[in-house]
């Protein structure tokens, strides 16, 4: 680990800018980005096309680490370069800003409430490679439904059980059990899910440090007791569909918590843009989370 970079993470002020989107969700990334379908023909131009969207915002000088701590890169935007460097080099090297890798392979289908991980047969050579490119952290996500107390249990108990084959490899990983936002049942849900989360952080040895990343709760401060917990790097918040004004006005309410907010992020960036209006527009909702997210 990376002491420096784990120092900006524990203690720093600012968030994690989400920058993932994956196979599955680049379509709907690009197009929020005025990207149509109509522009590409396969997938490497796709991901071309999402590469150069990702670099547009990195390059911009609003996104600096004076508001951002760190951010969430996808696989293939790990394995490309910025400029002649890997991207999570890049961000370090030239911005300051700590570089964490998404090692999930997407979520199995709703069973029971909830919606587990697909499993990750190549999670070592990615890990490897990982540490290759001298990313610091992982994020993996998994999604809760219903307030069924085993279903999410065995969220947690995955999510722990890869936790710790990233431990292993010297990276801090960010452990996502997300609560959808549209549940009917997501306060109760969320009272299940601190309960499992701080019964299975008490099972880590005190050198085994995590980041949870978490929806905003319904009840505000509700997860004071997992950002104060010893083994807890940080604890930060998914934007989970709720509008970057909403996202906003939620986060200021959960003191401790931090925004890692995807398109909340990038709510109002167009391919069209000229470069003032897209860093003015960046830098509008940069300070907006920032705010929220040291308040």
């Amino acid at each position: 680990m990376n002491s420096k970079q784990a120092e900006i993470m524990k203690n720093g002020k600012g968030f994690v800018a989400a920058l993932d989107q994956s196979g599955g969700s680049t379509p709907k990334a690009l197009l929020g980005y005025g990207v149509t379908e109509d522009k590409y023909s396969n997938d490497e131009e796709m991901f071309d096309m999402v590469h150069e969207m990702r670099t547009r915002i990195i390059k911009s000088p609003a996104f600096n680490s004076d508001n951002i701590l760190a951010a969430i890169l996808f696989e293939q935007t790990m394995d490309r370069k910025i400029d002649g460097l890997w991207t999570g080099d890049y961000l370090w090297e030239k911005k300051g800003i700590v570089p964490i890798l998404k090692v999930d392979k997407g979520l199995a289908d709703e069973e029971d409430g909830v919606q587990l991980m697909k499993p990750m047969p190549d999670l070592e050579n990615l890990l490897n490679r990982a540490v290759e490119r001298n990313i610091f952290g992982t994020k993996m996500r998994s999604v809760i439904k219903k307030a069924n107390p085993d279903s999410i249990e065995n969220i947690v108990k995955q999510q722990f059980e890869v936790g710790r084959q990233i431990l292993a490899k010297g990276l801090v990983p960010i452990l996502e059990p997300e609560v959808d936002i549209n549940s009917k049942e997501k306060r109760e849900s969320e009272k299940i899910l601190k309960e499992s989360l701080l019964k299975h952080l008490d099972t880590l040895s005190k050198d085994q440090i995590v980041m949870l990343k978490l929806s905003i709760p319904s009840e505000d401060g509700f997860y004071t007791e997992l950002i104060n917990h010893p083994n807890v790097m940080r604890v930060v918040a998914l934007s989970g569909g709720y509008s970057r004004e909403d996202s906003v006005r939620y986060l200021y309410n959960n003191p401790g918590l931090i925004a890692s907010f995807s398109r909340a992020l990038v709510e109002g960036l167009s391919a069209n843009q000229t470069d003032k209006e897209f860093n003015d527009m960046l830098g509008n909702s940069i300070k907006e989370i920032y705010d929220a997210s040291i308040a």
